[in-house]
Parts: structure tokens; sequence; C-alpha cells
């Protein structure tokens, strides 16, 4: 069971790997998604008092098992309020992220954010990830329950450049929550691998959460 009362305590604890420096950008992302969330929805609302528990710890698992080679190209479709785009950028300064969004006020905020937070590493983009020109090409493109799995795999599959120097090998990586196996079986996409986020870290409370990676 999570400490609310001291939750960035309770992080350092979850991603002991993290540096300090790391923590107080994180804290400062987190911040403003909370003060940018009481005007503009980004996240429901009944979560304002436990974004750090909720929402950047679900995103940063994935740190406990990305290893990314200098210049890696990152995209993040649906990014919504940044999530889990910024905190890997903040986590991750040796590589490059995209952070798309179809919706231009979520953009406008998103772009603000990274503005503020002096973000080098980070650029917003408005659109349809299936509207990108076929030759734009990502290491990895990274989704947190934007569509059923099937529809964001046949958006995506054609904008992954092939190569394994970066663990694991280049492809997608998708955030989903609840079962996802009947998804799985109607399209008949085999990922390369999935964790179990709520066996990986229990003290969250994460519930049916899932990491999904396809190879390509």
């Amino acid at each position: 069971m999570e400490d609310n009362s001291h939750p960035w305590e309770t992080l350092k604890k979850w991603f002991p790997d993290l540096e300090e420096n790391t923590w107080q950008e994180l804290q400062a992302y987190i911040d403003l998604l909370r003060e940018w969330n009481s005007k503009i929805n980004l996240v429901s609302r009944k979560d304002t008092d436990r974004l750090e528990i909720k929402h950047l710890a679900h995103c940063l698992t994935i740190t406990k098992f990305l290893r990314l080679m200098p210049k890696a190209r990152l995209l993040d479709v649906g990014t919504g309020g940044g999530l889990p785009g910024i905190p890997l950028a903040i986590c991750y300064p040796q590589a490059k992220f995209t952070l798309m969004d179809s919706i231009g006020k979520k953009v406008m905020v998103v772009e603000d954010m990274v503005k503020q937070l002096n973000l080098q590493n980070a650029e917003v983009k408005r659109g349809r990830v299936e509207e990108l020109p076929s030759k734009k090409s990502y290491d990895f493109i990274i989704g947190r329950a934007v569509t059923a799995l099937p529809t964001f795999f046949s958006w995506v599959q054609n904008k992954i450049a092939k190569g394994a120097k970066h663990s694991p090998a280049n492809g997608i990586l998708y955030l989903k929550g609840g079962d996802y196996s009947a998804e799985l079986e109607s399209s008949g996409l085999h990922p390369a691998k999935i964790w179990n986020l709520d066996e990986l870290l229990p003290e969250a409370e994460l519930g049916e959460k899932f990491l999904i990676h396809f190879k390509i």
C-alpha cells in the first residue's frame, strides 16, 4: 500500500536507479500537469491528488526494462497530458522524443510544459500517427491506453526502424490495462514480451496493468 502523504519518497524507493536531478524535473512536470489539469481535462479529475502514484509510477515502470543508446528515436502516440512521453524524455536525455496528439488543446498544453521544463530532447506534433509520412521511422513507438491493440498496431507498424542495438529490440511498447488476450487472439498478433506491472510493483496497486512489447 503506497503512502500518499509522501509520494515522492515512495517513488524514489520504487525506482532507486533514477538520479536526484531527474526527480526534480519529474516533480516540476507533475506540478505543471496538476496546474494545467485544473483548467483542461488531461487526466481524470478524481486522480488529481494521486498523479504521482497513479500516473507517473505507471509510466516510470518502462524505465525498469528500457535501455536506450544515444540518439534513439521514440514517438509517443496520443500523448494527452504528456504521458508517458514527458517522464521518459526526462529519464532518457540521450534519446529524442516526439509527442503526438490529434487534439489541439492537448498539444498546446504539452508544448507549454516542454517549454517550461526546457526539455531539449522533446518535440510536440499535432496530428494522427497514421498520416505521418512513410519515410518517418522510430526505434520505439509508445502508447498508453490509446485504442485497441490491433488498431494501434496497424497505425504504427510501418513506422518503426528495424534494429536491436537498444534493449529490448526496436518495436512497439504499449501500456495496456485489463484483459488483452481477446484482442491478441482476434488479431493474430504475437507480442515478444508481456510484463505484468502489478506483479512488478505490487505496492503501487496499479491493478491489471501490462507493458506489451512487439518486435517488428
